[in-house]
């Protein structure tokens, strides 16, 4: 199966469309007529995950955050970009980003999921066709709990050692919203709908403190401490979907450790 017959069964689930304005999603690198024996899918294009690839014989690198962002002038390998860049292309990888598409599909409500979400909503409306699609999701608990009671859960949810909260640890909360990734666009919707608590990524300081004296807990579970889940997700679109070819995933590690 070529690269390019892979991306369009990517698309007919998450169609480019739906990515955002200021996104760069789709092949980004290498060769839509590549013949794809073995995919290495994750959730970054760093020094590390190419070198996984390379190293598994990957013939096509599927990542959610894209590598390339604004235009290149240049690529070379006095630059990390153009370092990864000139290893996949020179190992023959062609190299494919399916970020806020994927976003707008399938994250939110894969992370509504993990949470056990009854009736869950869009929480940032991008698009209206047949139904609302957009960034998140907002839904109210099957039963009120403490917001340190809530913190576990999502712990346990996402299999992390830890989250960062802000709010009183006995506040009660009942309707819970979650954008995956970094949430602080996720704030002003967030208290629009009505949520007790925000579960998100790269909150800071102020952005916390200031959610608190709105009423609203923030729960920071990592960038990466949430959207990790796109790797296991992918992997199974694609195995179901691709006959004949080896679907490798990056093991889940975040990218920082605790001292």
């Amino acid at each position: 199966m070529t690269c390019k017959e892979i991306m369009e069964t990517i698309e007919a689930a998450y169609p480019v469309k739906y990515a955002l304005d200021w996104d760069n999603v789709g092949l980004l690198a290498g060769r839509d007529d590549k013949d794809v024996k073995c995919i290495y899918i994750a959730l970054d294009a760093t020094d590390e995950t190419v070198d996984a690839a390379i190293r598994e014989q990957a013939d096509m690198l599927v990542t959610h955050h894209p590598l390339i962002f604004g235009g290149l002038k240049r690529i070379h390998n006095r630059d990390f970009v153009g370092r990864r860049l000139l290893r996949l292309i020179g190992n023959d990888i062609s190299y494919y980003a399916m970020h806020t598409n994927y976003d707008v599909c399938r994250m939110g409500r894969l992370a509504g999921e993990k949470m056990g979400f009854l009736n869950p909503r869009v929480l940032e409306v991008t698009c209206e066709e047949e139904k609302e699609m957009g960034i998140g999701e907002i839904a109210d608990l099957p039963s009120e709990m403490t917001l340190e009671e809530f913190s576990q859960a999502v712990k346990g949810a996402f299999r992390l050692e830890h989250v960062r909260v802000f709010g009183e640890p006995g506040k009660k909360v009942s309707r819970v919203a979650v954008c995956p990734g970094s949430g602080k666009s996720a704030i002003r919707p967030a208290i629009a709908k009505g949520a007790d608590v925000l579960v998100t990524g790269d909150i800071g300081h102020h952005e916390g403190i200031d959610c608190v004296a709105q009423g609203l807990a923030v729960i920071d579970a990592g960038h990466y401490g949430v959207e990790h889940i796109f790797i296991g997700n992918v992997k199974e679109f694609l195995s179901e979907k691709l006959d004949g070819i080896r679907i490798v995933a990056e093991p889940v590690s975040n990218p920082f450790h605790i001292v």
